[in-house]
């Protein structure tokens, strides 16, 4: 029986190494479809924690996870020799940028390098993790090869991109349409097989390269679209005209127009790292990604913005930043998530340190970090407003913050999210 045939019947083994907030969706999802799933990680508290049902991962509900565990449909392992039992296997590892702004590709090389020492015949390996077009083709490809199997011939190889969004409970990992580009049609017909078999509809397209080109224009276009709205906003601060308001006004079109928000900066692993993704691939063509860069660089400026409005707020107060206590609420890069990849919070943080002030932060979904040589606690927001800080800030809108008792409470407030909307006063500042 081909491997068409048993992706179609479900009667397959399949991997995903990686079990963050893109693999591990992924695979309870297949597990629930009938599949039998083994998830791949380095993390034993990861794989301890999966393997007693508990799920680390907000849209992986735990009752959904405990239920293929026990019915035998999802294990979890450290064990990277169990992949040669596997006849799919899904790469969804973090794809970060170096200091020098240019790829990371050493997750991916080592999720590769496992699959390579026990790849064989017949197997399909797909590529999620973001990354700039070519990958696929000029790394995986020629690392598999090296064991002598050939791609399209001897295994199916294909890529398509992950679409999650934390924490948006419209879209699940089932909800959105998955691209699939493979090397060849066969490559490609099995992983939409198997995709298709979870996910409300596949998307296939000619090539790996075009996939991987898709997931870039994505999330550069809503990188661009930010960065001029942060440049907006900059500029609307100038002119003392209430950018929210104009964007409100201006999204009333029914045509033509797509609301997009200012902020603190852009966080997670992808809007804040796929454009520099994009941009170092068009340099090794000879080609200047000036319009990407150059949001690039508003979008990183912005959290330093922020600490100079929340100066702007202290000195109406006749206070500094140097020696004021400010009190940051949310430090996750998105409202309603623990995650804290890239997100501008810590960069407002460290800015606010490294001005001198006294710094402290709420969060519900992040009891504790470190960020430059210095290590934070969370404490509640009662407690907080009760010590009576200069000035909170806010950088992340989680819904279970009590913004009524912020404004009674606060002497001033930098809201960078627009989490106010509604309130007044002349305590308050917005972005």
């Amino acid at each position: 029986m081909s491997l068409l045939d048993r992706v179609t019947n479900r009667d397959c083994n399949v991997g995903i190494i990686g079990l963050g907030y893109v693999g591990l969706p992924l695979a309870v999802e297949l597990a629930l479809g009938r599949f039998h799933v083994t998830g791949f990680d380095v993390d034993e508290w990861k794989v301890g924690e999966l393997n007693a049902g508990r799920s680390y991962i907000p849209d992986v509900k735990s009752e959904d996870l405990a239920k293929v565990v026990a019915s035998g449909q999802f294990r979890a392992t450290t064990d990277m020799a169990a992949l040669a039992a596997m006849d799919c296997i899904d790469i969804a590892v973090p794809t970060p940028l170096r200091k020098t702004k240019d790829p990371d590709m050493s997750y991916v090389v080592q999720a590769v390098e496992a699959v390579r020492k026990h790849l064989k015949k017949g197997q399909l390996v797909s590529l999620e993790s973001t990354t700039y077009p070519g990958t696929t083709d000029e790394l995986v490809k020629p690392m598999l090869e090296e064991t002598g199997l050939k791609a399209g011939q001897d295994f199916y190889l294909a890529f398509s991109p992950e679409r999650v969004d934390p924490a948006n409970p419209q879209y699940l990992t089932k909800d959105i349409p998955k691209v699939v580009g493979g090397i060849d049609k066969a490559s490609t017909d099995i992983a939409c097989a198997l995709y298709g078999a979870v996910v409300a509809k596949t998307v296939p397209v000619s090539s790996t390269v075009v996939a991987e080109m898709a997931k870039l224009l994505e999330n550069t276009f809503r990188s661009v679209n930010i960065g001029m709205v942060n440049e907006l906003a900059l500029m609307c601060h100038r002119m003392k005209i209430d950018v929210w308001e104009v964007i409100d006004a201006a999204k009333t079109k029914p045509f033509g127009f797509m609301p997009f928000y200012p902020g603190p900066g852009l966080g997670g692993h992808c809007i804040p790292i796929d454009p520099f993704y994009l941009s170092w691939k068009a340099r090794q063509s000879g080609f200047e990604a000036r319009f990407i860069e150059l949001a690039g660089q508003v979008n990183s400026s912005m959290p330093e913005w922020v600490v100079t409005r929340v100066a702007d707020a202290l000195n109406t107060a006749k206070k500094a930043v140097n020696g004021s206590r400010v009190h940051v609420y949310g430090v996750a890069y998105k409202k309603n998530v623990g995650d804290m990849r890239e997100s501008p919070a810590l960069d407002v943080i460290e800015h606010l340190v490294r001005r001198g002030a006294s710094v402290t932060y709420s969060d519900p979904y992040v009891p504790s970090f470190k960020a430059d040589g210095h290590a934070f606690t969370a404490i509640g927001t009662a407690e907080a407003l009760a010590s009576k800080p200069d000035c909170v800030v806010i950088t992340t809108d989680h819904d279970l913050f009590d913004y009524k008792e912020l404004v009674a409470k606060a002497p001033l407030i930098m809201d960078a999210r627009n989490a106010l909307r509604g309130f007044a006063g002349k305590h308050i500042h917005r972005l």
